[in-house]
């Protein structure tokens, strides 16, 4: 089974950035598209960004392109969310995702396994 760590998240300024890590244990972990998503109390799940298996493509909400940036080290088993100019309406807790596939998807039901989460707060 895949097991995923988020970590990096934390109390920011508006403007500031974090960079968001998620450590994957498991068999064949390029061969999984992977994602963010963030929620907030009495909200769904949403989509933030992915990347596909090969790590070429990429694919960000609106709310963030721009801002964010997906990336993945295959030799370090890690996804990565740099998150840049960050706003009070990022705040959230962020949760990497990974589907056994290669391609990328931007809706939570085609991810299979989940992160505990870690909490992103921007500040005003």
């Amino acid at each position: 089974q895949v097991q995923l760590v988020e970590s990096g998240g934390g109390l920011v300024q508006a403007g500031g950035s974090l960079r968001l890590s998620c450590a994957a244990s498991g068999r064949t972990f390029s061969a999984y598209a992977m994602g963010w998503f963030r929620q907030t109390p009495g909200k769904e799940r949403e989509f933030v960004a992915a990347i596909d298996g090969s790590g070429g493509i990429t694919k960000y909400a609106d709310s963030v392109k721009g801002r964010f940036t997906i990336s993945r080290d295959t030799a370090k088993n890690t996804v990565y969310l740099q998150m840049n100019t960050l706003k009070p309406e990022d705040t959230a807790v962020y949760f990497c995702a990974a589907r056994s596939g290669l391609l990328v998807f931007v809706t939570k039901d085609r991810y299979d396994y989940w992160g505990q989460g870690t909490q992103v707060t921007v500040s005003s």
